[in-house]
This record gives C-alpha cells, sequence and structure tokens, in this order.
C-alpha cells in the first residue's frame, strides 16, 4: 500500500501537459457504466464514486501536492469529469479559473506558478433566479509525498479525493435530473486548500460569478471514511457552523428524506468552521459550511488515508442527501440568511453589505 509503481507513474505523468492535455489514464479507469445518468432521488452508485477516488489517490499522483504535476493531473481528471456529465465551462470556452503567479513553497525551495481552479455549472431554469448562484465545492489538492523508505505517499483518499468524487457524482446527478434546478448551480474543485485555501481566496477576489448573487456555498469535505476517532458515523453527516445559517436546515430536511441524521458535533461543528474552504466565502458574506462525515479519524494527514479505506455505500447515500439539499437550496423561494447569532456577526454584517442591505 502506497508504494510507487514507477513505471505507472512515469506512465501517467508523461501525459501531463500544463496547459491541458486531457489524461488517457484518467479515461481509462472509467468504465462504459460511468456514462450512464443517474436522476435526483436515486442511489448514487458507490462504484463510480470508487473509481474516482481510486485514481485521484492513485500513486501515480504522488499526494497531488500544489505545484506538481500530479496534483494538475487531477485537475485535468476534474475537468474531463465536468465535460462528460454535461456542465457548462466557464465564458472562455474552459473548465479552468487561472491564478497567476502563484507562490508555493517546496522542499526546493519557493516558486511562483500558475495554479488552476476547476469549475462547471448548470444554468438555472428559473428566467429570474437562474441569476443566482449555488456552489458545491471541494479541494482537490493534499499533501505530496516525502522522502525516505517504504510508504511515502499521502494519497489523501478520503481528505480530499472523497469530497471531489462526491462533487461530480451531485453534478451528474442534478445534470441528468428531470427536476431542474431554477437557481444555476456552480460546481468547484479548488486548489491550495492545504496551502491556506489559496484555490477560494482566489475565487473569491476574483469570482466568475457575482458574490452578491452567490446564495449559498456546500464545501463537501471528508465524506468517504466512517470510521471516526468518535465511532462509526453511517448514516450519519454534520456541519461545520451548524447554528450559523439556514442552509443547516435545509440539508437537515434533505437528510431526513433518505434516512440520514444530519447533526451538530458538539465540539468539531463549530471548532471547524474556519478550517476549510468555506471559510474564504463566510468571510466574504456568502452562507457557506463544510459538510463532513468524519471530522477525525486515525490516519488523518497520514500516509494510510488510503482509497481502500472508505464506505463507498456509506458515500453514494450522503450523496443523495447532498443533491437532493443542493436541489432544495436552488428552487426554494427564499435564500439562506446567517442566524442573528453571536458567533455570526462579522459574516452577517458583511452578508449585508454584499446584498446592499
Amino acid at each position: 500500500m502506497g508504494r510507487v509503481n514507477m513505471n505507472t507513474m512515469r506512465s501517467a505523468l508523461s501525459l501531463v501537459k500544463w496547459g491541458g492535455v486531457a489524461l488517457l489514464v484518467a479515461a481509462a479507469l472509467l468504465s462504459a457504466s460511468s456514462r450512464q445518468e443517474a436522476a435526483v432521488g436515486a442511489e448514487l452508485s458507490p462504484a463510480r464514486l470508487k473509481q474516482h477516488v481510486e485514481y485521484l489517490a492513485s500513486d501515480a499522483l504522488q499526494g497531488r501536492a500544489t505545484g506538481t504535476p500530479g496534483k494538475e493531473a487531477a485537475a485535468e481528471y476534474i475537468a474531463a469529469r465536468f465535460r462528460e456529465v454535461g456542465l457548462k465551462p466557464l465564458p472562455d470556452g474552459s473548465y479552468f479559473q487561472i491564478a497567476r503567479g502563484v507562490a508555493v513553497r517546496t522542499r526546493e525551495g519557493s516558486s511562483a506558478v500558475d495554479q488552476r481552479n476547476v469549475i462547471g455549472w448548470i444554468e438555472g431554469s428559473d428566467v429570474h433566479l437562474r441569476k443566482e448562484y449555488v456552489i458545491v465545492s471541494a479541494h482537490y489538492d493534499h499533501l505530496g509525498a516525502r522522502p525516505g523508505e517504504g510508504d511515502t505517499i499521502f494519497n489523501g483518499a478520503n481528505d480530499n479525493a472523497s469530497g471531489v468524487s462526491g462533487m461530480i457524482e451531485v453534478a451528474r446527478s442534478l445534470a441528468s435530473s428531470a427536476v431542474k434546478p431554477k437557481r444555476s448551480v456552480v460546481f468547484v474543485a479548488f486548489f491550495g486548500e492545504e496551502r491556506g485555501m489559496l484555490g477560494s481566496r482566489h475565487y473569491v477576489v476574483s469570482p466568475p460569478f457575482p458574490l452578491r448573487d452567490t446564495v449559498a456555498v456546500l464545501n463537501l469535505e471528508q465524506i468517504g471514511r466512517t470510521d471516526d476517532t468518535d465511532g462509526a458515523q453511517v448514516k450519519r453527516v454534520s456541519l461545520t457552523g451548524f447554528d450559523y445559517s439556514t442552509v443547516s436546515d435545509v440539508v437537515k430536511a434533505a437528510g431526513a428524506t433518505h434516512g440520514v441524521e444530519v447533526y451538530k458535533h458538539p465540539r468539531n461543528s463549530d471548532a471547524y468552521f474556519l478550517r476549510s474552504d468555506n471559510a474564504s466565502f463566510a468571510r466574504a458574506g456568502v452562507p457557506a459550511h463544510t459538510l463532513t462525515v468524519a471530522f477525525a479519524f486515525a490516519d488523518y494527514h497520514g500516509v494510510d488515508d488510503e482509497a481502500d479505506r472508505l464506505d463507498y455505500s456509506n458515500m453514494a447515500v450522503v450523496c443523495d442527501v447532498i443533491a437532493d439539499a443542493v436541489l432544495r437550496l436552488s428552487n426554494a423561494a427564499d435564500a439562506p440568511k446567517w442566524n442573528d447569532v453571536p458567533a455570526t456577526q462579522p459574516y452577517l454584517e458583511r452578508w449585508k453589505q454584499l446584498r446592499g442591505g
């Protein structure tokens, strides 16, 4: 587990072009069944979720560290899946938002390199509400590899190949559903979360879709492992900042429909609110939360976070809840709001400024 197959790595990485050539190895890992459509409310495919995770968390990608060819290979894979499921690209015809000259520190030193968020979207069906946006996001980078013998690769299967995999399949579900979202839904895979939320911070500074018209962000992080250090988390999900906005009410209602408990963790819900990409949007005033299954697990940020440790059947049920919740957020007459509680005051004030209130 975790050892480098050098022939596989050279084969995969030799196909990576920094300008954006799709990876043949990525396509080869998808079976013909990956092109089948899924409807909202139907069970999402555990096998397809597993295919995505096995590629993104493979040794060939060397842990997807920011500024490495493995991370760029992951970006190409995600863009290809967005195209495959029928998401619209950005106005320039690309699925990439380029951040120029990002300062990246590696073991060899610091350098300025271009980095990419991967973005695709579904245009809303309502003539008025389509000008408002719900964002579903997940970060696709991880920690890379370390020098030494034995298992040296931080594969990052749960953190966060699971979130990216779930995002892709939720996109597939919504794009193929007979029930179309009224608001537009934007799917974003962020670079550089592990280096200080670089990708989400770039999005907020240069948003492709106006922040004042962005009604909610549901960020997916660590949704594949059920072996939380607090105990098994089967058919249970939590949100960071659970009491902070009405987004939690929507997710809780969706969970009840699918037999999944959506709960507030007594410690981690608040403690983790500013520790993932939702924080960049919250600070800008947008109601934004991270949805997770396991806040903590034994090999968090360890070399043993491998694809075979995820519970894909539970992950598929969780993704059903996410798809349902996103559709509810998209179709609701009223947009989500921050709750007026002490912890939300800076976000609430910024939200009022953002909305012109």
